[in-house]
């Protein structure tokens, strides 16, 4: 379904259910929504606060929630709308099949004499069923570019397909590349997974929402495969041993309190610890990636010697792979490149962030700052700021030692 036809049916379902049709700023909600973007990013492009486009979206979900009976979010928009309209396809191709079968029992009724009259009736075949939804990637970002993590990609890829590790996790600051790390391994491995799902824990859901969210999508992929399946959904844990399947959660930290030692989970969230329990626990075929800055505090604990839990910190790019972003954000003429990307460590946001505002302020700006001065842009502050922002009080005084 193209972002035109889902803003189309969005605001058809939301006309039906309140009799108005979706002003701008929900068209714009729901159209970040559907190109991956964060509220952040969405509150960015059209000048909003980013607490204005979060109450338009939990508008939005309520309405078209009531409006489709079931929970509507932002991570799982377009599969609810695709699933209104795959159910109101089906219904009326059911409708049209009973139609026929009745008008062909009028004709034998009233004509019985006729010479089919007495030959079976030929019953007509239900239009071919979309293909099971087996991937949850609405909240994936797109790859974009890559740069280098040849040796990354292949320890995640072994430890997932070859040596099969049940619980992984990849961290790292903002913006050395995890994510689009992950994204890069997902599109190379999925195919070995029954389901795949990657969902984003920004919003910071509970356990029971976050459950809640993928037993939806699990019970209705099954309910697809099969329209005579009437159980219950399972609990979670049953369809990742049931079912071959790679879950990744980005932006774990947002499960932990801000201020204290990095991965205590934040009052409230501590049912997250016991499902990651049962997926290292748990006699299963599926793998969870977890990804964010810390990693839980507790997942140490669940170490052995037999099950050791694989954790892949991510680090600075290489001089090379360092130089190649340089070049594609136009600085051309710099001379001492390693000495800059040692500044950067090597970061790859950070060095777009400061390439920028080089592009900007111009070339020889870097011969003028003095020796080890670092230029931070204001974007990178608030990036830095936010890192600073989590670290407790003994953390912080350590820093400034």
């Amino acid at each position: 379904m193209s972002l035109e036809e889902a803003l189309k049916l969005a605001d058809e379902i939301v006309f039906e259910k309140t009799g108005q049709h979706l002003d701008d700023l929900q068209q714009a909600v729901l159209q970040g929504t559907l190109k991956r973007k964060r509220y952040r990013q969405i509150a960015e492009d059209f000048d909003y606060s980013e607490s204005c486009i979060r109450g338009v979206g939990a508008e939005l979900w309520k309405t078209l929630s009531e409006a489709l009976g079931e929970k509507v979010t932002k991570p799982n928009f377009r599969s609810a709308i695709e699933r209104w309209q795959n159910s109101n396809i089906l219904n009326l191709a059911q409708d049209v099949v009973v139609s026929d079968s009745f008008n062909i029992c009028e004709k034998e009724r009233h004509s019985p004499d006729t010479p089919n009259s007495h030959q079976p009736n030929q019953q007509k075949s239900h239009p071919t069923q979309p293909a099971t939804p087996h991937q949850y990637l609405d909240e994936m970002p797109e790859l974009g570019d890559f740069y280098n993590r040849t040796t990354e990609l292949e320890t995640l890829t072994t430890w997932i397909l070859q040596q099969h590790f049940r619980l992984i996790a990849l961290t790292g600051i903002i913006g050395i590349g995890k994510t689009t790390l992950a994204v890069k391994l997902l599109h190379q491995i999925k195919d070995n997974f029954d389901y795949v799902v990657w969902r984003s824990l920004e919003t910071s859901p509970t356990f029971a929402e976050f459950q809640a969210d993928l037993l939806q999508f699990f019970s209705q992929s099954q309910q697809q495969n099969s329209l005579e399946n009437t159980q219950k959904p399972l609990p979670l844990i049953k369809y990742l041993q049931q079912h071959r399947c790679l879950v990744i959660l980005d932006d774990i930290h947002h499960l932990f309190s801000s201020g204290e030692l990095a991965g205590k989970y934040k009052p409230g969230y501590e049912e997250y610890d016991c499902f990651f329990k049962q997926i290292e626990k748990l006699s299963h075929d599926s793998c969870l990636l977890l990804i964010g800055w810390e990693q839980p505090i507790k997942l140490a604990q669940l170490k052995s010697k037999k099950t050791p839990i694989p954790i892949l910190q991510l680090t600075g790019l290489d001089i090379a792979s360092a130089t190649e972003i340089l070049r594609d954000y136009g600085l051309t003429e710099i001379d001492n490149w390693e000495k800059l990307i040692h500044l950067y460590q090597g970061n790859p946001l950070w060095l777009k962030s400061m390439a920028t505002q080089i592009q900007e302020l111009g070339e020889n700006l870097i011969e003028l700052l003095p020796d080890d001065a670092i230029l931070l842009p204001e974007d990178l502050k608030d990036t830095l700021q936010q890192q600073s922002d989590r670290l407790s009080e003994t953390e912080k005084q350590i820093l400034e030692l």
